[in-house]
C-alpha cells in the first residue's frame, strides 16, 4: 500500500530576542494537527530553503529590531532580495503569507515585515492570507493568536489552489492547446480572511472584576489577582495553547574545580574609573553618571565563544553592558529548583532522541563545560516574563488543582486580559511566578527550554573621545519597579540595580570633592555597539536640533563636546546652529549636566538651550500658562525655527529617550508643525516626516 505524501509548506523566520522564532516552531509544530508537513528553516539557513524554486507555500514570521533593523539572521536576507538586478517575475512562482512582530512605541513599526513584503511583491511573489502586524506594545497575542487561527485554512486553500493551477497548466501543456495559456504556477489566491493591521482597535476585554458572586453577597469582597480568577473566566472552558514538546536532556555532573567551570567563557572587562550621582538625594529618580577607562592594551576576550575588541567609539555609538542575574535570584531559583547543592556541577545539555520539535537544537548561547550557577548566572533571562508557552508547560509540573486552572487560565484564549494585567504589564519575572504557585516544580531543562538568552544592556555614550581620551562615560536612571500581586516588594531594574550596587557607596556629587582613600571602583564587562546613522552631521555648517529629556541627554553631551573640540581646532570654520531641548522634574533636584550644558552656551557650542521643569511650582496662573512643561511644549514655541531648520536648511534632528511618552508626543508636535507651517493636511505632513526619515535627518534613540 503506497504511502501517504502529507502536503507541506516552508515556514522561515528571523527572530533577534526569539519571539519570532518561538512562534515559527510553534506553527511547525501544530502543523502534524491539521495533516501537513512544515519545513522549518531560519532566513540565514541558506542550505536548507531555496525560494527560487520554491513551489509550495512560504510563511514568514520576521520581527523588527534597533531603528526598524532587520534581526541579524534576516540581515542577510533582506539584502539578497533588495538587489536592484532582481527582475519584477523573480518571484512570480512564489505564493507567501507573512507576520511581522514590532512595537508601535518605537520608530519604523514592522519595517522589517514590511520591507520583505514590499520586496516580495515587487519581485512578483502573491499573497494567499492578510499579513498580521503584531504590536508588543500592547500585547503580540491580540493579533498572533486570530492570525494563526486562520492561517490553517488559508494555507490549505493555497496547497489546494496550487495543486489546481498545476493540474491545469500541465493538462494544458499535454494538450499542446494552440491558444497561449497563461503563466498559472502562481496562485491568484482571493484574500477574503481577516486582515489584521488596525490592531490599535482590538482592545482586550476588561479584566473579571468583582462581580457574580459579590452581587449575590454584597458583604463578601472579592478580588482577582495573579493566582485567583473570578466568573466568567473561572467559570469558563478554555483553550489553551498546544503543550510544546519537550526537546531537551539535562543532566549535572561533579565537576573537579569550580575555577575549571567558571574560566570556560572569560568575560571583556573595563574598569569603573569614576562614578557620579547626578540628582539630588530627593530627586524621584536616581541618576548616575560612570566612567570608564578603556585606555588599557586589552587583548581580545571572549563571551559565549563571541570577540569584542574594543574600538574607538563615536557621538551617537552605543555599548553593550552585561550584566549577571542577581545573586540572590539565582539561589532563590536553585532552591526552587531544589539544586542548591549541585549549584557547581557541570551541565551537560543534548537532544532528545524521541524530540518531535521542528528544529531542535542545543540553545548556541550555552557553551560547554559550564556550571550550574554560571548557567543561571549568566545565561538565562530569569528575569524575563514568562510566555503563555511557558505557562502551558509549568501546567503539567503543578500539582495543586487550583494552581492547574489559574496557570491554563493566564495561558489561554480566554484569560488574555488576566495574563495581561498580572504577568505581561506588571513585568513579573518567571521566579515571582514560581514563588506564587508553589506546588509548580518544573525541571531545569523546561527552563532551559524555555527561558531566553540572558541579554546585555544597552547605553549610549555620554562622552567624546577627543574631550576625554581613554575614557567612555554614559549615564542611567536606577529603574525601580513597584509591589504589585505577585511581587510583594518592589525590585530593582537587573542592570542599573547591579550597576548602582557595585559603585554604592561610592559615587560623587557634582561638586564634591573626590575622595583619595576611596574604595577602588569594579569592572565591567562591555562591548562596543557602532550607531552609524545617530551621529551628527558629518558637515559641520548644516545645523542640528536635539531632544533629550532626562538621561536621554547623554549622548548629546558627546556630540557637544566633540562640537567644541571641533570649534577649538578649526576657529576660521563655519558651524550650523545647534539647539537642545532639555526637561526634567525639577530644576534644582535632576537637571542633569547643567554646568556643562550651560558651559556650552557661554562658549558658543550650544546655540539655544531651552529647558522646562515639570514639577516645579509656578508662581501665578498666568506664569504657569506660559512655562512649558515639556519638551514638546518648548518645539511648539520655537515651531518656526524648527521647521524652518529641517524643512528649508536641510537641517538634522535628533530625539533620545523614553519611547512610550516623549517620542510621540514629540512625533505628533511635528507633524502638527508641518500641518501648520507648510498649510497642509495630517497625510502630507505625515508623508513629509517620513521623508526627513528616510533622508536620516530625523533620527531617534529611543527605549520602552
Amino acid at each position: 500500500m503506497p504511502v501517504e505524501v502529507k502536503p507541506r509548506f516552508v515556514v522561515l523566520y528571523g527572530s533577534q530576542k526569539g519571539q519570532a522564532q518561538s512562534i515559527a516552531e510553534g506553527i511547525a509544530e501544530e502543523a502534524e494537527q491539521h495533516g501537513l508537513v512544515a519545513d522549518l528553516s531560519c532566513l540565514n539557513e541558506t542550505t536548507k530553503y531555496n525560494l527560487e524554486k520554491e513551489n509550495d507555500p512560504v510563511v514568514f514570521i520576521v520581527s523588527t529590531t534597533g531603528d526598524g533593523e532587520p534581526p541579524d539572521n534576516a540581515l542577510q536576507f533582506v539584502k539578497r532580495i533588495k538587489r536592484k538586478a532582481l527582475s519584477t517575475d523573480h518571484y512570480k512562482h512564489l505564493c507567501y503569507a507573512l507576520l511581522a512582530l514590532g512595537d508601535t512605541n518605537y520608530a519604523n513599526f514592522c519595517n522589517c515585515g514590511k520591507t520583505i513584503e514590499r520586496r516580495l511583491q515587487d519581485l512578483g511573489a502573491k499573497q494567499f492570507y492578510a499579513t498580521g502586524y503584531a504590536d508588543d506594545g500592547v500585547g503580540l497575542e491580540v493579533v498572533v493568536d486570530p492570525w494563526l487561527e486562520g492561517l490553517w485554512n488559508a494555507i490549505r486553500g493555497a496547497l489546494s489552489k496550487m495543486a489546481s493551477d498545476r493540474t491545469a497548466h500541465l493538462k494544458a501543456n499535454t494538450e499542446d492547446s494552440a491558444e497561449e495559456t497563461p503563466d498559472s504556477s502562481t496562485p491568484d489566491v482571493q484574500i477574503s480572511l481577516l486582515r489584521i493591521t488596525d490592531h490599535q482597535n482590538c482592545e482586550p476585554a476588561s479584566p473579571a472584576g468583582s462581580i457574580g458572586l459579590a452581587s449575590q453577597f454584597p458583604h463578601v469582597v472579592l478580588a482577582a489577582s495573579l493566582t485567583c480568577s473570578l466568573p466568567p473566566l473561572s467559570e469558563s472552558s478554555l483553550n489553551v495553547p498546544a503543550l510544546p514538546p519537550p526537546y531537551l536532556d539535562v543532566s549535572l555532573q561533579e565537576a573537579d574545580t569550580i575555577e575549571q567551570v567558571m574560566n570556560a567563557a572569560t568575560l571583556h572587562e573595563v574598569p569603573v574609573s569614576k562614578a557620579v550621582q547626578l540628582t539630588r538625594g530627593d530627586s524621584v529618580k536616581t541618576a548616575i553618571l560612570l566612567e570608564l577607562d578603556i585606555s588599557f592594551n586589552f587583548n581580545v576576550f571572549h563571551f559565549h565563544s563571541q570577540a569584542y575588541p574594543m574600538m574607538t567609539y563615536q557621538p551617537g555609538d552605543s555599548f553593550d553592558v552585561f550584566c549577571p542575574n542577581r545573586a540572590a535570584e539565582v539561589d532563590n531559583m536553585l532552591s526552587r529548583l531544589g539544586l542548591q547543592d549541585q549549584r557547581n556541577h557541570l551541565v551537560n545539555i543534548s537532544l532528545r532522541k524521541d524530540t518531535k520539535k521542528k528544529g531542535a537544537q542545543v540553545p548556541s548561547y550555552i557553551s560547554q563545560n559550564i556550571s550550574l550557577l554560571f548557567l543561571l548566572t549568566w545565561c538565562l533571562e530569569i528575569r524575563g516574563i514568562p510566555k503563555k508557552a511557558f505557562l502551558r508547560a509549568l501546567v503539567e509540573h503543578t500539582g495543586d488543582s487550583v494552581q492547574r486552572r489559574r496557570l491554563q487560565e493566564l495561558c489561554s484564549k480566554q484569560g488574555a486580559a488576566d495574563y495581561n494585567l498580572y504577568v505581561r504589564d506588571p513585568s513579573l519575572s518567571i521566579l515571582e511566578l514560581l514563588t506564587a504557585f508553589p506546588s509548580c516544580s518544573p525541571p531545569l531543562s523546561l527552563l532551559i527550554e524555555h527561558l531566553p538568552k540572558l541579554q546585555p544592556r544597552p547605553y549610549s555614550a555620554a562622552s567624546s573621545c577627543l574631550t576625554h581620551s581613554g575614557k567612555l562615560h554614559f549615564a542611567f536612571n536606577v529603574v525601580e519597579f513597584p509591589a504589585c500581586t505577585g511581587r510583594p516588594v518592589g525590585r530593582r531594574g537587573l542592570c542599573t540595580g547591579w550597576l548602582f550596587d557595585l559603585i554604592n557607596p561610592s559615587p560623587v556629587f557634582p561638586g564634591k570633592a573626590e575622595s583619595s582613600n576611596s574604595p577602588a571602583l569594579p569592572k565591567i564587562h562591555v562591548s562596543l555597539r557602532p550607531n552609524c546613522s545617530f551621529r551628527p552631521p558629518s558637515d559641520p555648517s548644516v545645523p542640528f536640533m536635539m531632544v533629550g529629556p532626562g538621561t536621554g541627554v547623554a549622548p548629546f553631551i558627546g556630540f557637544l563636546q566633540q562640537r567644541a573640540e571641533e570649534r577649538q581646532k578649526n576657529p576660521e570654520g563655519v558651524f550650523g546652529e545647534t539647539w537642545l531641548f532639555f526637561g526634567c522634574r525639577h530644576r534644582d533636584r535632576d537637571y542633569l549636566f547643567r554646568e556643562e550644558l550651560e558651559g556650552f552656551v557661554s562658549s558658543g557650542t550650544l546655540s539655544h538651550l531651552k529647558v522646562c521643569f515639570s514639577r516645579d511650582d509656578r508662581e501665578d496662573e498666568e506664569s504657569a500658562a506660559a512655562q512649558p512643561r515639556y519638551v514638546q511644549h518648548n518645539l511648539l514655541l520655537n515651531s518656526q525655527h524648527v521647521t524652518d531648520i529641517l524643512l528649508r536648511q536641510n537641517g538634522y534632528l535628533y530625539v533620545c529617550g523614553d519611547a512610550k511618552n516623549m517620542a510621540k508626543d514629540v512625533n505628533e508636535t511635528l507633524l502638527e508643525m508641518i500641518k501648520t507651517e507648510l498649510q497642509v493636511d495630517q497625510l502630507e505632513a505625515m508623508k513629509r516626516l517620513a521623508g526627513l526619515r528616510e533622508e536620516k535627518r530625523y533620527l531617534q534613540d529611543i527605549w520602552g
